[in-house]
């Protein structure tokens, strides 16, 4: 549990510096961050799933390139859903969720496994 609620922690904090280095992308404040890193977790774990398998062609012809498009579409969502999140536009929610991705395997790694 206490690992839970640290991962939810540090992607919420993710968030939020994403926020502060992409521009296109708004985070109000922390409470908009962990509701934004809470949704992101079901999403990741219930609708991603199904995107990657719908898009795999795409996938596949891209050479995995297109799970970065996948990506970008699941962090716009969140948007979405989650008061406080705003994302202006498709470069900027490809940028957020390749650097989110990129500092999430950052913290995973000197994490170790959960």
């Amino acid at each position: 549990m206490i690992a839970f609620l640290v991962h939810l922690f540090l992607t919420a904090a993710l968030l939020l510096l994403v926020a502060h280095w992409v521009r296109g992308i708004e985070v109000e404040g922390w409470g908009s961050a962990i509701l934004g890193a809470i949704m992101l977790g079901l999403v990741n774990a219930f609708v991603r799933p199904v995107m990657v398998l719908l898009t795999l062609p795409f996938t596949i012809l891209s050479f995995g390139l297109f799970l970065l498009v996948v990506n970008a579409f699941m962090l716009w969502m969140v948007s979405v859903l989650v008061p406080g999140i705003r994302i202006r536009g498709f470069a900027s929610a490809l940028l957020g969720s390749l650097l989110l991705t990129l500092l999430n395997m950052g913290v995973a790694s000197l994490m170790g496994p959960v």
